[in-house]
């Protein structure tokens, strides 16, 4: 019996000696050492979902072993080639291992990808609220204006409002459609 003092620290994760078995030479590694602080997960992912997996994008994963506890990974490699039995392509997560996690184990990601989207914004105080419908003011020849409806979308920070649908991005607007209306009131 000889005592062996492994040269890195980790967990060993391949063994190619079993008890009481002699080692003639260090030709073959007798024991494989890995650093799981950081481990990656590899999914399959389908052909109709790839064009919204980038590289870097964050993912969250589940454990099946701890359904209830979420990890979030970064994905660091996408597979260039599909299996043809089940086209997929293999994606690789790079996750932080808080120790719970163990070679083999099944689990779920949920990708969170970056898309571009374009919103309209306006101040809340262009939006006029009547009759159960919301409306907005927009310049109209001959120096008028004229009451569109929108769609309202949701309230933002700073006073700001989403607009689905209902103007243009960069149309110009009234800041305040109440003080119009109030003024064309006035002068009826």
């Amino acid at each position: 019996m000889v005592d062996i003092s492994a040269p890195v620290s980790g967990v060993i994760t391949d063994q190619q000696v079993t008890a009481s078995a002699g080692v003639q030479s260090l030709t073959t590694n007798p024991f494989t050492i890995s650093d799981l602080s950081s481990v990656w997960i590899v999914c399959d992912v389908y052909e109709n979902d790839l064009p919204n997996v980038r590289i870097g994008d964050t993912a969250e994963i589940r454990l099946n072993a701890y359904p209830d506890r979420a990890l979030t990974g970064s994905v660091s490699n996408i597979g260039a080639v599909l299996d043809p039995n089940i086209r997929t392509a293999k994606v690789r997560i790079e996750v932080g291992n808080p120790g719970i996690m163990r070679l083999g184990m099944f689990v779920t990601a949920t990708f969170r990808g970056r898309t571009k989207e374009v919103h309209t914004v306006v101040p809340a105080s262009a939006i006029l609220h009547l009759h159960d419908r919301d409306w907005m003011y927009v310049p109209a020849p001959d120096k008028k204006f004229r009451r569109v409806e929108v769609v309202s979308g949701d309230p933002l920070a700073d006073n700001l409002q989403q607009i689905k649908s209902g103007i243009k991005p960069d149309q110009q607007v009234v800041a305040n459609a109440v003080v119009l209306e109030h003024a064309i009131a006035i002068n009826q």
